[in-house]
């Protein structure tokens, strides 16, 4: 049995899926439940991941765990996770752990206590998602119009999909105990390209507006933490060399090149008409 947290998230409800479509039995784990149907067959836990001691229960007759960097007790739930019996542990990390250390110091405390407790392991350093343009379906329905800073910054965005289905892999699979794989899209798209594709993908236009830095770090800090907020306007607007490479890391476990966001887009297109 695989235990997926985060499972109502853009990542997980796909892993689920995946996995269900694979033949697995599968938990699925987040804070409330989720108000679309899961698969038949899947049972749901309500559990919130900083709160170890309520994961027990989900983690009853578990194989294998997917993880979310959530809570302030990694070595709690990983202690947790092997004491139920879980010998292999994939967890969803960020590339900023590699890129940006000082702002993703939390992701790095979780990666070390998975190296550290786990039996096997995998870490899955995402990229920036595809599904954060989610957060322009109101202004696109609205008035057709989306906004964001750095406009013409391209950035190799991941389609949730593709995470998940690396995640299902190394889930079901041997071979990748010790691994950190690197997940980005096919290539670099910039804000303005991707509000380009969300309008070939409706069939409207879609009028796109650049916010300066500071417009962009009042709207993150209404859902984020400061150094959050910092680090990710510096990736966006910065990137190093290592955030604007493409990685080959999807197609190596997958045998198959990751989806571009236009791809996304057409797939997602409902939530922006």
């Amino acid at each position: 049995m695989i235990v997926v947290t985060g499972a109502t998230g853009n990542v997980g409800r796909a892993l689920v899926r995946h996995l269900v479509e694979a033949g697995e039995q599968v938990t699925a784990v987040s804070r409330r439940r989720p108000e679309d149907p899961l698969p038949p067959g899947v049972r749901h836990v309500a559990a919130d991941l900083a709160d170890p001691p309520a994961v027990r229960a989900a983690l009853d007759g578990a194989e294998a765990l997917f993880l979310l960097v959530a809570g302030e007790d990694p070595a709690g739930l990983v202690d947790r996770a092997r004491a139920a019996g879980v010998r292999r542990i994939v967890l969803l990390s960020s590339q900023g752990v590699a890129t940006r250390p000082d702002s993703y110091a939390h992701a790095a405390r979780f990666e070390a206590a998975v190296a550290a407790g786990a039996p096997e392991w995998t870490v899955l350093r995402s990229g920036g998602l595809a599904s954060n343009a989610f957060a322009w379906a109101e202004p696109i329905r609205s008035h057709r119009a989306a906004a964001g800073p750095f406009a013409d910054v391209g950035l190799p965005f991941v389609d949730p999909e593709d995470v998940a289905a690396v995640a299902a892999a190394v889930l079901r699979e041997d071979g990748h105990h010790g691994a950190t794989y690197v997940l980005t899209g096919p290539e670099p798209s910039t804000p303005r390209s991707r509000a380009a594709a969300i309008a070939e993908a409706i069939g409207a236009p879609v009028a796109f507006h650049e916010q300066t830095a500071e417009q962009a770090r009042a709207e993150l800090a209404r859902f984020m933490p400061p150094p959050v907020v910092e680090g990710t306007l510096a990736v966006l607007g910065t990137p190093t060399a290592d955030e604007r490479r493409v990685s080959p890391d999807v197609e190596r476990v997958l045998g198959r090149a990751p989806q571009p966001f236009a791809a996304w887009a057409v797939r997602n297109a409902a939530a922006f008409r």
